[in-house]
Formats: C-alpha cells, structure tokens, sequence
C-alpha cells in the first residue's frame, strides 16, 4: 500500500512538469506563428506602398503623353498619311473574316468593347500578328505575309498560357464549350467561330538568345550574319527577317512577365533566321551559306533546306501595314513611353508578389488559429486533470493506513 501511495505521489509530481514543458511548447508554436503574421503582413505593406508609388509615377508619364499627343496633331494634320488608309484597310480585311477570333476580337473592340472589359484575361490579349508589325515597303510586306500565311497572320497573340486557356473550354466529353471563352463572345455579337484558329503563347515560346544591335531604337537582334570564305556577305543579302519588322516602340519591351519584348518572342518565333535576299538568282547562289529559310524581292521562298516554293503565288490581301506615322513624334515622347511601360510591368509584378504574399499569410493565420485552439484545449484538459489528481490524492491522504 505504502508502494503504491510512492507511485502516485511522483505521478503527482511529474504531472507539473510535463504540464510546464507541454504548455510552454504551444506557447512558443504560438509566439513563432505570430511573428510569421506580423513579418508578412509588413511585406504586404511595404509592396503596396512601393504600388501607391509606382501609380504616381504613371499618372505622371500619362499626362506628359496627353501633352505630347495634343501638341502633336497639328503637325501631324500635315503630315503623309497613307499610313492610316493601310492600317484601316487591314482592319477592313480582319473583318472580313466574320467567323474567325481576329475577326471577333477587332469587332468587339470596334463596337462592343464594354461587353469585354469586365473579362480578365482580355487584357492578357496582345492583338493579332497582322496588326503588330509594320514594314517600309509594300511588296516585303506581300512576301513576308505570304510566307507565313493567313493562318499565323490571324494568330490571336496571348502574354500567358492561362489567356490561351480562357480562349477556348470544353465540357466533360471534350467538345468545344460555346458558352465561355471567344466562342461566348462571338455568339453574343453574332459573329460565332467557325473552324480552327491559332493561338499564340508569348510566355511559352523560346526567346532568342544573344544581344541587341547596339543603340538601335527598334532592339534589332543581333544575329550572325552569313559568310562567304572570304568573310564577305553574300551578293544580294539585305538582312533577316525579323529585323526588318518595325514595332511599336510600346511592345518593344516589358511585354511579357519576364521583360521581354514582340522582336525577340513573337517574330523570332515567326520567323527565326529567314534571310531576304534581293533576287531569286542571289538567294540560290547563297544556299551553302543558308542555316534556315530564305526569300527574295522577286517573288522567291525557301522555307528551309531543299524547300522550295515554286510557281506564282497569290494576291496576299492580308498584309502588314506600311511603316506608321508615329516617328513624327518626339523622341522624349518614346522615352517616356517606355519608361511607363516599365513602370507597368514593376506594379504587375509586385501586385504578383502581393498575391503571394497574402497567400502565405492566410495560411499562416489559419495555423494560427489552429495552434491557438489547441492551447486552449490543452489548458482545459490539463486543467481537468490537475483536478482529478488533487481529489485522488486528497483521498489517498484521508485513507487510514493499515
């Protein structure tokens, strides 16, 4: 009996102590969870005030450009606009192809463009490839639309793999939803898709790798150029393909997450290393000195190594349109536009870090939560218990010992 009394009493004894080290442990699981709070949520508040900061200096720069803009129309009133008559016709022949998406998205921009801006993903959207590139000469831009074609020259241009996605669902079968996505929108202006249509991904495509030709305004690639043994170009060579696409100076940079631009994603993806050659007879006489396609002025296309295209093509009447008029405006004009759509892309990435931020701190709140409960359960249990052995004890003591 006295053996037994001894075991009880050190059981009484050990409880305290396992009590303390149990609770002192919840208390510290506790503490930590709270200082994860505090250090998020002060990264959440440092990242937006960067954002407060970053939409000051935007509106600056968009008031600077309004500037720009109001001051400039007189002078470009006297200005050669031939350019706007190819860009309107161009228009014209993406409208034309009712039932296409390039057709959809220009109509919903022209007459519906409220109907869409409450969609997300349309502004991950960049334009069709027809629309954002222009050329110096009318008959390069028949021969570089003909080498690509109606179908890529339609291609839908997306920043991010998830606007891809939103442009076309399928329900359980795998059948085309025509209740989300373009199909949806194209429904409701009665323009319904029909047919495939290309979709192109900036974010998935692979970049060139290399430099920029250095000081140019346009971020030419600085690409190889063939060489005959004698280290001279071969006759006739103009240059690449690529290159020879003039872009607006606002896709030039920052255009993807990563700070890309339309020159070394999009059109490189286009048209990689294709060669321009000033005739058919020159561009032949230059196959060994050839790593990829080639065209000439005079109607000629190789699309790559013992690919030849031969007999007369058609009339391209989807075209790039000749070289915009926006050079008459200032240079200080592009500096600031670019220094604006650097300042976009900073405040998307910290709206994403904010996001991910706030991700991480919900979690860490709900364990917080969690932890907080179970030290509370903890208390009341232990508590219970404490209780329970006072009275066992209480009796054990009040027992007379035989």
């Amino acid at each position: 009996m006295a053996e037994k009394m001894d075991e009880t009493r050190n059981g009484a004894y050990s409880q305290p102590l396992s009590f303390a080290y149990d609770s002192k442990k919840l208390e510290d699981d506790i503490h930590c969870l709270g200082l994860k709070i505090k250090q998020h949520e002060d990264n959440i508040k440092y990242l937006r005030q960067q954002v407060h900061r970053l939409d000051d200096s935007i509106l600056d720069m968009q008031v600077a450009l309004g500037k720009y803009h109001s001051s400039s129309t007189h002078r470009m009133e006297n200005k050669d606009l031939s350019h706007v008559g190819s860009e309107e016709e161009m228009v014209e022949h993406i409208l034309a192809h009712e039932n296409s998406a390039a057709g959809t998205l220009f109509q919903l921009k022209a007459c519906h463009e409220s109907h869409a801006s409450h969609l997300a993903w349309m502004k991950d959207v960049v334009g069709v490839v027809a629309t954002l590139g222009n050329v110096e000469d009318d008959n390069l831009s028949r021969l570089l639309s003909e080498y690509l074609g109606t179908e890529k020259m339609l291609a839908v241009v997306c920043k991010t793999h998830n606007c891809v996605k939103a442009l076309e669902a399928y329900d359980k079968e795998g059948f085309i939803s025509k209740t989300s996505g373009l199909h949806e929108l194209g429904a409701s202006i009665e323009r319904p898709l029909d047919g495939r249509f290309l979709a192109i991904c900036l974010e998935n495509l692979r970049p060139f790798v290399g430099n920029f030709v250095v000081n140019d305004p346009q971020r030419r690639l600085d690409i190889v150029k063939p060489r005959l043994p004698n280290g001279e170009t071969p006759p006739g060579f103009l240059g690449f393909a690529v290159n020879m696409i003039n872009i607006d100076k606002s896709n030039l940079y920052f255009v993807t997450s990563s700070g890309r631009g339309l020159r070394e994603t999009l059109f490189y993806s286009l048209f990689s290393r294709l060669q321009v050659y000033r005739t058919r007879e020159e561009m032949l006489r230059a196959l060994p000195f050839m790593t990829d396609a080639a065209l000439s002025l005079d109607g000629g296309i190789m699309r790559g190594a013992g690919m030849f295209c031969l007999g007369k093509g058609k009339d391209v009447v989807l075209r790039f349109p000749k070289n915009s008029g926006r050079s008459s405006l200032p240079k200080e004009y592009f500096e600031t536009e670019t220094a604006m759509k650097e300042e976009k892309w900073k405040k998307e990435r910290l709206s994403e870090d904010i996001r991910r931020e706030q991700i991480v701190l919900d979690q860490v709140k709900f364990n917080y939560e969690i932890k907080k409960q179970e030290f509370v359960k903890y208390l009341a249990e232990s508590s219970s218990h404490s209780t329970q052995h006072q009275l066992q004890s209480e009796r054990e003591r009040l027992t007379p010992r035989s």
